[in-house]
């Protein structure tokens, strides 16, 4: 995959950063007119249907026989677990913690790009890792109070492994199959699943057809799902998956500040602390060492 230019990249890193972050509050919302299953079913299907327009003219590059099996793997581990076990497990613990544990994504993201991409590991970033983390606990530490359920605790972790491992796997065989369809398939595949489980357990006659859950559906299945997707995997195609991974530290801030104006919810001195530990962490992240620039300059 090509590489974006600093501009492409910065407007990619913007999107995904704000819609992923305003997702956390407008599927909150959403989840007073629907089952929790049947919502995440729905809005990952019809995101991979409005993907597949655009797929569709592609269909030479598709395929299917020889790379079903990417599609499948890339559709368990980024949508089946990580939307499945997430949505599920946010029953069994307040929100706040949940979502802390869950973007330990980036720190297990850096361990399994450096175990099995080749990317560099080293004292800068592995301080960066954790300070973003420590960031995101001081900022969803308000969600801290009630019952801490083991259950919620390992669907939470196991939510963070699937995005981390899928990502890999992403990266690893994005130079086999078309990057579009991959999207494109994970989230059909993953949908139809999730949707085919929550049937099982959920009515779909309990879902409440009005124009504020159809509306929210619509924003979240095409800018969230479709094109948030998307921009990501473009994002770790062309470049450092675990740099990528770390600014979506910042995610679960425009979630709380993206709360506070639609749920009314309160902005702490948390969020300030948080923010400043998370702008720190992508900073060492990212930054080069001197032998990294030494290598630049002589690849050059």
């Amino acid at each position: 995959m090509k590489k974006n230019s600093r501009t492409r990249t910065v407007l990619l890193l913007m999107f995904l950063v704000i819609v992923w972050g305003v997702n956390w509050p407008l599927s909150k919302m959403a989840l007073n007119y629907t089952p929790p299953l049947l919502f995440a079913g729905l809005r990952t299907f019809l995101g991979g249907l409005i993907l597949l327009i655009f797929a569709l003219p592609r269909y030479k590059q598709l395929r299917l026989k020889e790379t079903w099996h990417f599609y499948v793997v890339s559709a368990v581990l980024n949508i089946i677990m990580f939307y499945g076990l997430q949505t599920v497990g946010l029953g069994f613990m307040p929100a706040g913690l949940f979502s802390a544990i869950v973007f330990i994504e980036p720190v297990l993201l850096g361990i399994f790009c450096w175990i099995w991409l080749g990317e560099s590991m080293y004292g800068l970033k592995i301080i960066g890792l954790i300070l973003g983390f420590a960031g995101v606990a001081v900022i969803s530490s308000g969600g801290f109070t009630g019952d801490i359920s083991a259950i919620g605790i390992l669907l939470a972790l196991g939510s963070a492994i699937g995005w981390g491992l899928g990502t890999v796997f992403v990266k690893k065989t994005g130079n086999r199959v078309d990057s579009l369809w991959m999207v494109t398939l994970q989230l059909i595949i993953g949908g139809i699943f999730l949707s085919c489980v929550g049937s099982s357990f959920e009515s779909w006659s309990s879902i409440e057809w009005r124009l504020p859950f159809i509306s929210n559906l619509l924003f979240i299945s095409i800018f969230v799902i479709a094109f948030g997707w998307l921009a990501f995997f473009t994002l770790v195609g062309s470049g450092e998956a675990s740099k990528v991974g770390s600014y979506t530290f910042l995610i679960p801030l425009i979630a709380i500040i993206c709360s506070s104006f639609l749920l009314h919810e309160s902005i702490t001195i948390n969020l300030v602390i948080g923010l400043l530990l998370i702008v720190i962490s992508i900073c060492l992240v990212n930054m080069k060492t001197k032998t990294q620039k030494v290598k630049a300059q002589i690849d050059l």
